[in-house]
């Protein structure tokens, strides 16, 4: 994975609609990639887009586009481009965050998860998606709620579980 790519992001282009039959407000978002970093922006979007439709998300409906307003970004990016799109949080080459404007993942997190997910990328994935795009819809952090219980989605995670099990959902129970 390397340290740096383009330091440019380019949109993923087309769109994605919400889950048809679902109740709840329409959120318009868009995907971008940074150039040059070795993933499928198409399986990016698509797997973005699955994540926050998921039953056991925000309860919002989101909807992809590649143009027009949008109230959230999710940016895909390298371990410098999320460095500087994250000042003044130092992120130090291995978190990710939420700038007021995007959720910045770190391509290194995306690609490998963190020890407390056990090697479960998958679910890692679904949780920093789900944590920072949380912060775009206006949630703070939360602490654990005690040893062993399951941790709040918008517990600091990729820092460390804090006692607390792993969870990548809103509302897991759904």
């Amino acid at each position: 994975m390397p340290r740096a790519a383009s330091g440019r992001y380019a949109v993923v282009p087309g769109g994605a609609a919400p889950p048809p039959r679902r109740q709840g407000k329409v959120v318009r978002y868009v995907v971008e990639v940074e150039r040059g970093l070795p993933f499928d922006p198409q399986e990016f979007a698509d797997e973005v887009h699955r994540i926050l439709n998921d039953p056991r998300g925000w309860g919002f409906r989101f909807k992809r586009v590649s143009r027009g307003p949008a109230k959230l970004r999710v940016s895909l990016s390298s371990p410098a481009l999320t460095d500087r799109r994250c000042l003044p949080l130092r992120t130090q080459g291995t978190l990710s965050c939420w700038n007021g404007r995007q959720a910045v993942i770190n391509a290194v997190r995306w690609n490998r998860g963190v020890p407390g997910y056990r090697g479960d990328v998958a679910s890692y994935r679904e949780y920093v998606v789900n944590h920072e795009v949380g912060h775009g819809l206006g949630h703070g952090h939360v602490p654990c709620p005690g040893p062993g219980r399951r941790a709040p989605v918008m517990l600091q995670q990729t820092k460390s579980l804090y006692g607390c099990r792993p969870n990548a959902w809103p509302f897991p129970k759904r």
